[in-house]
């Protein structure tokens, strides 16, 4: 089973917090669960692709493994060997592919997995990433383990939010929902951790919505930071481009369910930094700036010059709305066709 590595797990940092960036009172509660014997058979965290669900399921983990003290202690066998992704006794699931479903497959071999006796630890942890990528019929197969798990068991879900899976499954979970970080704490993890420079890490923190994790993607991933101005190069020009241009657009993005993603998470930013504008309401209390596209602001302010408000929301929730209908599964040419054909 597929093994992903996340974002710098830091097992030499601050190990009260068990290495993580914020996120202080879910390890908090995890902790104390752990410490007093009280832990829950399955967690189900959720929160945006991004925000640290993949390095607190990492931490938990290794903390239940961990052969040393305190736990995780970093530096075990087993603390290694879940750092590698290659201990015996976790298993970490998920789609085969970015645009692909978790499959009942998949599910069946985990259960296979997780009905022997652990080989070092006290437990056997799996992790099912993106599971609400699950298929109906991986999702009810699952139901069974979650209903009647082994003593030694604990399971954890990774999901955007519970609306996207079955209700049978998150009331057998505790949820644990994880938010954004304040950008301020991004923007110092990325000078001190990562090394970024100061005016880079400020632009990223903002570019990421209070997620750590793609934070560090793009300080590390060129490619991201420009795949992003392309989109908006591309959006703009769509607005002046005729209807066919604009659906030979649709027919072309709507075959990589991935950059169709990553398209509309942009341009939602985009027309959010609009209605800012629009409203005069571009800096905090503190005098920050509310942009996400710092370094699109004299561009922005042409673009806002010629919207009202009104016209900043309107598309704003065309494109959450699209979005809506591409997770339920909507044909993605015809959704995408229908927001830059006309709500756009």
């Amino acid at each position: 089973m597929p093994f992903v590595s996340f974002v710098d797990f830091d097992f030499c940092s601050a190990m009260e917090n068990w290495g993580i960036v914020g996120h202080e009172w879910a390890v908090h509660l995890l902790r104390q669960a752990l410490e007093e014997g009280e832990l829950s058979h399955a967690y189900l965290f959720t929160g945006p692709p991004g925000v640290g669900k993949g390095t607190l399921a990492k931490a938990l983990a290794s903390a239940l493994l961990c052969q040393g003290d305190p736990r995780p202690c970093g530096k075990c066998r087993s603390c290694h060997l879940v750092a590698s992704g290659n201990h015996p006794d976790l298993f970490w699931v998920q789609p085969e592919s970015e645009a692909g479903r978790l499959k009942v497959e998949q599910v069946r071999e985990l259960q296979r997995h997780l009905s022997l006796t652990p080989n070092m630890a006290h437990h056997r942890v799996a992790v099912l990433d993106r599971f609400d990528q699950a298929t109906p019929s991986a999702a009810n197969a699952l139901l069974k383990t979650l209903e009647e798990p082994p003593d030694f068991v604990v399971l954890i879900l990774l999901a955007p939010d519970t609306d996207s899976l079955l209700p049978t499954i998150v009331s057998r979970c505790q949820v644990v929902p994880l938010r954004p970080l304040p950008l301020p704490q991004i923007a110092a993890a990325l000078q001190t951790r990562w090394g970024v420079e100061a005016e880079t890490a400020r632009l990223l923190a903002h570019l990421s919505g209070g997620r750590l994790g793609w934070a560090v993607r793009a300080a590390t991933e060129p490619d991201l930071l420009r795949r992003r101005q392309q989109r908006i190069d591309e959006m703009v020009a769509l607005l002046r481009a005729p209807l066919t241009d604009r659906f030979r657009y649709a027919a072309e993005l709507a075959r990589d369910p991935a950059a169709t993603q990553e398209a509309l998470d942009i341009w939602t930013g985009w027309w959010r930094d609009i209605l800012l504008l629009t409203g005069g309401v571009e800096e905090d209390q503190t005098g920050e700036s509310r942009l996400t596209h710092l370094d699109q602001q004299a561009r922005l302010e042409q673009m806002a010059a010629q919207f009202t408000p009104a016209q900043a929301v309107a598309r704003i929730q065309a494109i959450r709305l699209a979005m809506d209908r591409l997770r339920r599964n909507a044909n993605p040419q015809l959704t995408l066709e229908v927001l830059l054909g006309f709500d756009l």
